[in-house]
Order: structure tokens, then C-alpha cells, then sequence
């Protein structure tokens, strides 16, 4: 489970979570990094004499060859093993800048690309050791891994920086205000944020990184953090002969997760059919648990196709946390409704009351009813300067609400998957987000 990875494992004052990889979550219960204790899972050799069937994992082995026709997959030791069905999901590798990988092994040396349980436990290492972190990206992970070290620094007198080309943090997914307002709320938290910061050249000079920026700023730093999106692993399309899609990447699959009669595709290396929303490749937590279930379901010929929309959430620290679904894209044009937020508009908060601190909604499968309680006051989309305290954006295309976000504003998922579903056309956004109940007290 890899979102604890860029958010509670760094605010856990338990000096052994490096270790034990348990986390308290906002609500103060802890959980474990790992879905499944290693007792769940059967070795492997004895998996055929298991009575019931059960679930081995082989570890230390990488599948080379895939030969469909066979039905079988070779490892890289030479060992084959054979498959009635097969299920990929071998998710992605991190993106790094070429100018980084043009920069030597002196600056490689001093870069992270931030991705696996062993990241987390060397970035946190150095980020007791050095003086200075830089954070290249802008997005999901550079924008919680600023606010997580920055939170430290408060501490430590560690300086954080960072940069990216956008002119505010989520500049691709959040509308020009809201981005603006969690730049501010970044820097609040202590990180030097730097806007319009596109790099340039990257050098190991007296014991530093260097970074000249297109705009000929300089920035001096221990370490870099490169958080610039995510290739998906499509190694095996070769031998296996599936399609990998031009625009998206990922294996092409259909609405099923379908790409052969017997081979499934899921999780981030997934491009698929979504019969609302069209050709769509997600690289979301919940994304990965919603697909991988499906697949599992198809595998024994349930025939479902992918619809149930899956959310993804970002924390920048427990006071400010947003959640979304379906496609949002800060080119696409939006409408936000707001309210006046309360103490308990918080993820911490929401945690605290629903007593589960959850947040994928595949695991907790909730359903909204056709009448969602409407709040008596109206909303109102607030004015330049104010706080975004709570509320709705929602996302249009061709006039039909393609996305939304709920910002700070928690257990109404179930509210914003219906209206995605329904795909109708609304003439007035601000009755819609009524259905939401953001002026409740």
C-alpha cells in the first residue's frame, strides 16, 4: 500500500516505523503498510497440495518471456511456469528528467526516485543526514513528500525546496485559484516552493547538487527527490504480443481488463475501456485494488465490465486532504461551490468519525441512494482572497460532469460516483452541489 509511503509514515513519532513499516493513521489507528500478514499467503511448491487453493507469492524473480500460445511465462533464472489464465499487473517505474540522467553518477548518486518501501527508508535517512532537500514535481507525490519534509524541517532546520514547471502545485489537475491556495498552503509548511522552475543543466560541484534553472535561478542542494510521474511496465508486450497504447501507454485492454481470451491486465499498466468516461489509464491506489478485483472477478467468468469509477485521495498533512473522481484535468473547464470549513473538515477529523482511516472506497463499498439529502442553505462561489475552506469542483465536458473533486469535504463519494454514472447534463452546478451537504454545521 504505497500512499502511507509520501504521508503518515513521515509524521509518525514512533522512532521504529522505519522498521516495522506500521503507521498511526490520522485517527491514531495503526495500521500495516502491508495488506496481508506473510502467514495469509502459501509457498509456492506447495501450492498445488493446498486443500483449498491459496495465494502464493515468488519473490527475488522477474518474469523475461511471456508465450501466449503456450500458456506459459519464463523467469529469469529459466524457470517456466504454466497458466490456465494470467493476470498482469506489474504497475510502473518512476519517470526521471534526462537532464538528471545526463548529469553523471556523482549527481545520480544524490537523487531519489521515490516509488518503493526502500526509497522511503533511505529518503528518510538522508533527510536526518543533509542540510538541504530539493523536490523536483509539482504533482500528487512531490506535492505530499514537500509538506511531509517540511513539516520535519520545522523540526530539524532541514531546508526544503520545490520546483516545477507549473505555476502552482497541482497546476494539471486543480483549477488556477485552488492551486494557487495549496502553494500558499505548502509554504506554510515550511517548504521553499519555486514556480515556472523549469531545469536546465544539473551538475556535483564542492560537495553540492546544482541546479540551473531555464530562467537562470541557481539552486544549491544535498539531495534531489525526482517526482515526475510514472512509466508503465509493458516489457512483456513483446514476447507476449499485446498492444500497448500510442497516446496513454499501458497495455490495451477492453472494458473487461481483457487483452487476450486468457490474459487480464490491471492497476497502473492497465489502458481500459471505461464505459462512461471512454480509453483511460489511472495510476491511483484505489485504481489498483477497484481493477485488480475486477480482473479476479472476470478470471472466473463473471463478464463485468469496468464502471464503478475509482477515487483517489491526497493529503498535504492531516488538516487539508482532497478526494476525486473520474477525469480531472485543469485544462477542462470547472465549477467550483464553496462553504465555510469547521474544525471537523480536516482528514484527520473525518478519520476520527467514521472510526476507520480508510480512505480507498473499494474497501469500503459504499452506495449513494437516488435521494441524496440537500442542504437548505445555498452555496456560493466564494471570492478572490478567501479561504477555500470546503467544497466541490466539478469537471465538464461536452456539458456533462466529467470529475469532480471534494475538497475537504470526506465520506460523500458514493454522492460524486453516482452523478458520473448518470452522465446527464445540469444546467445549474450550484443545485447539484447541494446534494453534497457542504453547509451543514
Amino acid at each position: 500500500m504505497r500512499p502511507p509511503l509520501s504521508k503518515e509514515l513521515w509524521f509518525s513519532d514512533d522512532p521504529s516505523v522505519i522498521d516495522t513499516l506500521r503507521f498511526k493513521q490520522w485517527n491514531g489507528k495503526e495500521r500495516s503498510i502491508y495488506f496481508q500478514p506473510p502467514s495469509f499467503y502459501v509457498s509456492p511448491r506447495e501450492l498445488s497440495e493446498v486443500e483449498n487453493g491459496g495465494v502464493a507469492v515468488l519473490t527475488g524473480k522477474k518474469v523475461v518471456h511471456m508465450d501466449v500460445r503456450g500458456n506459459k511465462v519464463r523467469l529469469n533464472d529459466d524457470t517456466e511456469i504454466s497458466y490456465d489464465k494470467c493476470l498482469i499487473a506489474t504497475g510502473g517505474v518512476p519517470r526521471n528528467l534526462q537532464v538528471l540522467e545526463r548529469a553523471g553518477a556523482a549527481v545520480a548518486q544524490h537523487t531519489t526516485l521515490f516509488r518503493k518501501i526502500e526509497d522511503f527508508r533511505c529518503l528518510e535517512k538522508i533527510s536526518r543526514e543533509v542540510k538541504s532537500m530539493t523536490i523536483v514535481g509539482g504533482g500528487f507525490l512531490g506535492s505530499e513528500l514537500a509538506c511531509a519534509l517540511g513539516r520535519k524541517a520545522k523540526e530539524t532546520g532541514l531546508e526544503v525546496i520545490q520546483m516545477f514547471p507549473e505555476k502552482g502545485n497541482m497546476g494539471k489537475v486543480l483549477p488556477e485559484y485552488l492551486s494557487n491556495w495549496t502553494t500558499n498552503k505548502v509554504r506554510k509548511e515550511g517548504v521553499n516552493v519555486m514556480t515556472e522552475a523549469v531545469v536546465k543543466h544539473v551538475s556535483f560541484q564542492d560537495g553540492k547538487v546544482e541546479i540551473k534553472l531555464k530562467d537562470g535561478r541557481v539552486v544549491k542542494t544535498d539531495h534531489i527527490v525526482a517526482a515526475v510521474g510514472l512509466e508503465p511496465s509493458v516489457e512483456l508486450a513483446k514476447s507476449a504480443g499485446l498492444e500497448v497504447d500510442s497516446d496513454l501507454g499501458g497495455y490495451r485492454v477492453n472494458s473487461e481488463l481483457q487483452a487476450r481470451s486468457n490474459i487480464w491486465v490491471a492497476g497502473d499498466a492497465a489502458c481500459f475501456y471505461d464505459i462512461r468516461l471512454g480509453r483511460r489509464r489511472v495510476e491511483h491506489h484505489d485504481h489498483a485494488v477497484v481493477s485488480g478485483r475486477l480482473a479476479g472477478e472476470n478470471m472466473t467468468g463473471a463478464s463485468k465490465p469496468y464502471w464503478h469509477q475509482s477515487m483517489f485521495w491526497s493529503d498535504l498533512g492531516p488538516d487539508v486532504g482532497y478526494e476525486a473522481i473520474g477525469i480531472v484535468d485543469s485544462s477542462l473547464p470547472t465549477v467550483g461551490v464553496f462553504a465555510k470549513a469547521t474544525p471537523k473538515d480536516t482528514p484527520k477529523a473525518a478519520t476520527e468519525e467514521s472510526g476507520t482511516g480508510i480512505r480507498s472506497e473499494s474497501e469500503t463499498e459504499a452506495v449513494a441512494s437516488d435521494e441524496a439529502a440537500a442542504s437548505t442553505s445555498p452555496p456560493r462561489i466564494p471570492q478572490q482572497g478567501e479561504d477555500y475552506g470546503k467544497g466541490v469542483i466539478f469537471y465538464v465536458r461536452d456539458k456533462v460532469v466529467v470529475g469532480i473533486i471534494l475538497w475537504n469535504v470526506f465520506n460523500r463519494m458514493p454522492i460524486a460516483r453516482k452523478i458520473i454514472k448518470d452522465g446527464e447534463e445540469h444546467a445549474d452546478l450550484n443545485e447539484v452541489a447541494k446534494l453534497f451537504n457542504i453547509h451543514e454545521d
